[in-house]
């Protein structure tokens, strides 16, 4: 097992500096963005021969099969790339992104004027059938608006994605995006949020399958008084690369963020990467942010990399900070469950269902709840068949 943790903090950071070292420039021009070596910073953590097929300038070979339900009030629609790109948050910041953006036959435009409040979810279901796949879909929510979307992405294909969601002032949104993938798949690309003045997100994200997935999830506010909240949870076995990019972008006062990711991990050469980055400008006073990784090594063979930063340009904040932690089982858990006669393997199995359950509680849709549930219980069905030796 190898575990790597390295937080970073800076302190009165210049903002090109910032850029140019953790945030390339976005743009929508394919030639800003070479193809990279693996030893840029943002690229070191990659296999990049597993993310080949996501870094050539090819056009797209099949589509996702989406299966929808779109409740009263929301509107879907295709629209000219040309259309998408200007209702984006933001252009792309990798190569991934970019191709999604270039590649896309079409955008997909999804809508939800102000003032609507959606009772039932808005779920959003594709299934890969192979091939090489970009797409790039943008989401509106109008000022005031309350609505929740189910994302669910499963199957087999080589993914690029770029996504938008822009949330207008006022509005409650909540987003669930669950990367259910086949063990072939590869997924990468972009996901951009931007907050608008008193409103409140609720971002959830949970990566439980595919060979590779690679996402940048980038966030920042349209004005003052936005709240983030963002979960996530990811499970990584044998052989797997599970890898997320936190960019949280404090560019307007009194505003709040709140992010914890978890991360469960087993099985020869099972891979996770967070990188957590948390920028507080000059112009962002009295906001209040925090961000957290935990990682559970479940057998030796496992390495888990974190990496929290804190870039601070204005001493006038309410408050803010970050931990990353990285272990076994807490033996004192284990002790205390084994004690009162359970047995060694139904105990690690409560501990890891009892470190998921605050993240799988945030969703608060009992049918998502309850199938992240499941995956966690299949995922746990391996740690059984391995020895005492073998699990830690």
């Amino acid at each position: 097992m190898s575990i790597d943790t390295a937080p970073a903090v800076a302190s009165a950071l210049e903002l090109e500096t910032v850029a140019s070292h953790l945030h390339p420039t976005p743009s929508w021009e394919l030639s800003d963005h070479p193809e990279p070596t693996g030893r840029e910073e943002i690229w070191r953590f990659t296999p990049m021969k597993r993310l080949a097929p996501l870094l050539q300038a090819q056009a797209s070979t099949d589509n996702l099969d989406w299966e929808t339900s779109i409740p009263e009030g929301v509107s879907l629609e295709q629209v000219e790339i040309a259309r998408a790109r200007e209702l984006s948050v933001e252009a792309p910041t990798d190569r991934v992104a970019a191709l999604a953006g270039q590649n896309a036959a079409y955008g997909v435009h999804i809508d939800v004027p102000a003032d609507t409040q959606v009772s039932e979810p808005v779920v959003l279901t594709a299934t890969g059938k192979g091939g090489v796949v970009s797409e790039h879909t943008v989401i509106t929510i109008g000022a005031h608006a309350e609505v929740t979307f189910v994302l669910h992405l499963k199957g087999s294909t080589t993914f690029a994605e770029k996504t938008d969601i822009r949330v207008g002032d006022g509005a409650q949104v909540t987003v669930v995006t669950v990367q259910d993938w086949a063990d072939d798949a590869v997924h990468g690309g972009q996901r951009s949020v931007m907050v608008g003045r008193d409103a409140h997100v609720r971002l959830i994200t949970a990566s439980l399958g595919g060979d590779l997935i690679r996402l940048q999830e980038d966030v920042r506010y349209d004005g003052p008084g936005g709240e983030l909240e963002q979960y996530g949870l990811y499970f990584v076995d044998a052989g797997q690369h599970i890898q997320h990019r936190i960019f949280v972008d404090h560019n307007a006062p009194r505003t709040k963020s709140n992010v914890d990711y978890r991360g469960a991990l087993q099985g020869e050469g099972a891979h996770s990467v967070w990188i957590g980055d948390v920028l507080i400008r000059k112009v962002a006073e009295d906001i209040e942010t925090y961000e957290a990784n935990k990682n559970l090594v479940l057998t030796d063979g496992c390495k888990a990399d974190s990496v929290p930063n804190l870039e601070i340009e204005t001493g006038e904040i309410a408050g803010a900070g970050h931990s990353s932690t990285t272990g076994h089982f807490d033996d004192n858990q284990l002790f205390y469950l084994m004690s009162r006669g359970i047995p060694e393997k139904e105990a690690r199995r409560l501990v890891v269902q009892g470190f998921f359950f605050e993240i799988i509680r945030k969703v608060g849709l009992p049918d998502v709840e309850a199938r992240l549930e499941e995956a966690v219980e299949e995922e746990l069905s391996f740690l059984e068949s391995v020895s005492p030796e073998g699990a830690r």
